[in-house]
């Protein structure tokens, strides 16, 4: 039976995954089996350059933390080795790191995740990867903002322009 100070040890674990889980923009849990301590070490230093926490914990522990946090569907998947990622910045960086991973290695795999208050399963946590960067998506939507007035800029050069007759052009240097 285990003792008060190993029960109140394993609470306080809980209690403070519950938090970083509620705390998160987004989520993935993995089976890590089969990585290699080389490919471990890559993992970690990729996942903490873009501000994502990744640990492993007991899946019981992982499971009560989840549930607490509103995702208790996540308890179903966890079984044999789990680790979970935790974004608190970018809801796609961990998704898009894990896949990576999971594409390289057969052993690594993706079992779910969440995002925005819900539970994605293995398929929702690779298309959740597959989006943009935010930099990438602001981007493209100030792309999209700016292309009609530089169209317009051109329709209206092109009027003075025709108003104006043609422009001169500057005598070739000999």
């Amino acid at each position: 039976m285990p003792s008060a100070k190993i029960l109140e040890s394993k609470k306080a674990i809980v209690a403070e995954l519950t938090e970083k889980i509620k705390g998160a923009k987004a989520g993935v849990i993995v089976n890590y089996q089969g990585i290699t301590v080389e490919n471990d070490t890559a993992l970690r230093k990729a996942l903490r350059e873009a501000g994502v926490e990744y640990k492993v914990y007991k899946n019981t522990m992982t499971g009560m933390a989840c549930e607490n946090a509103g995702y208790g569907e996540i308890k179903a998947h966890l079984e044999g080795m789990s680790a979970i990622a935790l974004s608190n910045e970018d809801e796609v960086a961990a998704a898009k790191i894990m896949k990576e991973y999971a594409d390289k290695i057969p052993s690594f795999e993706i079992k779910c995740g969440f995002v925005d208050g819900g539970v994605l399963d293995a398929n929702g946590v690779n298309e959740l990867a597959a989006i943009p960067a935010k930099p990438v998506l602001v981007g493209k939507i100030l792309g999209g903002m700016m292309s009609p007035v530089s169209k317009l800029a051109m329709v209206l050069q092109a009027i003075i322009d025709k108003e104006n007759g043609p422009a001169e052009e500057a005598p070739a240097a000999e």
